[in-house]
């Protein structure tokens, strides 16, 4: 709970719900809090590098405050982007019996007759440097881009993540899209509850839920519903304390055989409000199912099977096919994210393909060591089309913290050069994100990963279809640049930001922390 932000500003009265379940069931509840870091406001700031942090801490706090206090379950009511992971995370790791219940996203707002999310504030500032909006303009979509409390109306991280732990079956089959305004949210409270006991008593824990084919079905739906990359650090991190051994080749695997048929913002048109009023998640997961591409037989927390729940679930008697696509009848063949590796990655990278109609980029490079240092080229103006802007020393122990590169992704779509600019960056995205952006770059800039090494005016060569991003210098000229390469002094000696960049992990393994040997 926080109030730092509309996110989770209303979790607080939720637990009030959920404790009531728990007495229903025979329980006897209490709230503890941990902490929230609000990506948006922290988003082009010192504060962003808190963001990815923060998921560690959250659960890390969670251990401390359940074994601390002997409790037999727990609930985990999530919001804003990392409060999920770290839930699940902690779920994971501790292995007593719990479910795990979104707060829910905002509504959308309005400007004039254009739905808003926060994604069109980032980007109008982006137009607005490049005079394309009024001053009066930008604020006008600010003012009304958020109107409720609530998470991010978009298929960004926050209802990524939700959707991802009703996938993994630590949720209730259709908690993962209602409003936070809507009062369905304060029965799936209650039941969050009940089901917590019920998963007490039938001795149901998180590893018996998160299996290697919970996951699958989960990195299935990221495929299908274009969510946001974040979630592949996330889910990889969650598998880690799980003990699940998942890999970048999984999401590989799973995204080239998976259609994208979900058409949900920053790659399609519609928020997840809007799929709510069609089925929701379970929506996506039934058509999944009927087509092969889920595991029907994978345990969830109500004790029951993926099978089982979808063959129950009450699906709303209403048109959908203008939001969700049938399997055989795909917005794009594949999966809306594509994993990429070559000679500038050679252990892998991510795009969301979902928010991009270019499938191949050739370009320039522009190379910054840090992402102020792009914003401050992008608004002077300094960045022309064909160029690839390459963002480094933004990854986990770099930075540290792995920040979104948002302001700057936004600034290139506001300025209209979302066709003409890629940007590669070891760094990470905001789900809002769209444009032919490549992220997560590893081995990182920090390390001496070959993204270090680009040169000004050096070939990039993004393609897509093939899963390559190659950086077209010759061999020997790679070799020679990564010998004479020095690192970097680290940035933070002292306190937080220190402390997790000398634990932290490439984001090819999720970018979780791990004590040193």
């Amino acid at each position: 709970w926080s109030e730092a932000g509309p996110c989770n500003i209303h979790t607080l009265a939720l637990a009030g719900h959920v404790k009531e379940g728990v007495r229903k069931g025979g329980g006897s509840p209490l709230t503890v809090p941990t902490i929230v870091v609000n990506d948006n406001i922290g988003m082009g700031t010192e504060g962003m590098r808190y963001s990815l942090v923060s998921r560690e801490v959250i659960a890390d706090t969670i251990e401390a405050q359940i074994n601390a206090h002997a409790f037999d379950g727990f609930v985990g009511i999530g919001g804003c982007d990392k409060t999920t992971p770290g839930i699940l995370m902690a779920m994971a790791r501790l292995n007593l019996p719990a479910v795990y219940l979104y707060g829910g996203t905002a509504e959308p707002g309005f400007y004039g007759n254009t739905k808003l999310t926060i994604e069109d504030v980032h980007e109008a500032v982006g137009a607005y440097l490049a005079g394309k909006i009024t001053e009066d303009e930008l604020y006008e979509i600010e003012r009304r881009a958020h109107p409720t409390y609530g998470t991010c109306a978009g298929m960004f991280t926050a209802n990524t993540m939700s959707a991802m732990a009703e996938a993994l079956g630590m949720a209730l089959p259709g908690s993962a899209s209602p409003p936070a305004t809507s009062a369905r949210r304060i029965m799936y409270a209650v039941e969050s509850g009940i089901a917590l006991m019920n998963a007490m008593e039938l001795g149901i824990k998180p590893r018996d839920v998160m299996t290697y084919e919970a996951f699958e079905n989960a990195i299935t739906v990221l495929m299908a519903m274009g969510g946001s990359t974040n979630a592949i650090l996330h889910l990889l991190a969650i598998a880690y304390e799980a003990g699940v051994n998942l890999t970048l080749d999984d999401f590989d695997r799973i995204s080239r055989r998976t259609p994208y048929i979900a058409s949900l913002r920053p790659g399609g048109e519609y928020v997840m409000a809007d799929l709510d009023a069609v089925g929701g998640v379970p929506l996506v997961m039934n058509k999944l199912l009927k087509a092969g591409l889920l595991n029907g037989k994978a345990l969830t927390i109500t004790g029951k099977t993926v099978e089982e729940n979808l063959r129950n679930y009450k699906f709303p008697n209403v048109p959908h096919d203008h939001i969700v696509k049938e399997v055989n009848n795909p917005i794009k063949p594949w999966g809306g994210i594509r994993i990429l590796r070559g000679s500038l990655a050679p252990e892998g990278a991510v795009i969301k393909v979902a928010a991009t109609e270019l499938m191949r980029f050739e370009g320039k490079a522009r190379p910054f060591n840090s992402e102020e240092e792009a914003f401050q080229a992008i608004r002077h103006g300094e960045i022309r089309p064909g160029d690839v802007v390459v963002i480094r020393y933004e990854g986990p122990k770099g930075s540290p913290g792995m920040p979104e590169m948002l302001r700057v992704t936004a600034a290139i779509v506001g300025a209209g050069l979302g066709r003409d600019v890629a940007l590669v960056t070891d760094g990470r995205f905001s789900g809002a994100t769209r444009g032919f952006m490549i992220g997560h770059v590893s081995p990182e800039a920090f390390v001496g990963g070959p993204i270090a090494i680009v040169e000004d005016g050096d070939k990039i060569l993004i393609d897509v279809e093939n899963a390559r991003l190659e950086l077209l210098v010759p061999e020997e000229e790679i070799k020679r640049r990564l010998k004479n390469w020095q690192p970097p002094p680290p940035k933070y000696t002292r306190g937080l930001l220190a402390k997790y960049a000398s634990l932290v992990t490439s984001a090819s393994m999720g970018a979780v922390t791990l004590p040193k040997p």
